[in-house]
């Protein structure tokens, strides 16, 4: 059972910059596909950034392309998503998502809960001035 913990949210000022972790234990997160997706306030969920776990290229909405940036660090069985030029309109909590797919825009044009999936526990992000 893959478990997911995703840290480094916290408040920042717009055209700041936040870097969020999902640390996988239970199994290895190069395994899966790694979808980023939020959920802002009144809004639908999200799915902001998709990462492929076999090395294709990561798929990122419109709304953040440009600015945010997915990673893998295998050996610590950690994904990142570095957040630049945060806008008021990214505040929302962000959550990390395991699949095993490797359709990374269905992934994330579809951010639904899946049978199989692993989530983390979401991560608040507030951008504020």
């Amino acid at each position: 059972q893959v478990q997911l913990v995703e840290s480094g949210g916290g408040l920042v000022q717009p055209g700041g910059s936040l870097t969020l972790s999902c640390e996988a234990s239970g199994g290895l997160l190069d395994w899966y596909a790694v979808a980023w997706f939020r959920r802002i306030p009144g809004k639908e969920r999200e799915g902001v950034a998709c990462i492929s776990k076999v090395g294709d290229p990561t798929y990122y909405a419109d709304s953040v392309k440009g600015r945010l940036a997915g990673s893998r660090d295998s050996a610590k069985n950690t994904v990142y998503l570095k957040m630049n030029n945060l806008m008021p309109e990214d505040t929302g909590v962000y959550y990390c998502v395991a699949v095993n797919t490797r359709d990374m825009e269905r992934l994330c044009t579809h951010p639904g809960r899946r049978s199989g999936d692993y989530w983390g526990q979401g991560t608040q992000v507030n951008v504020t001035s």
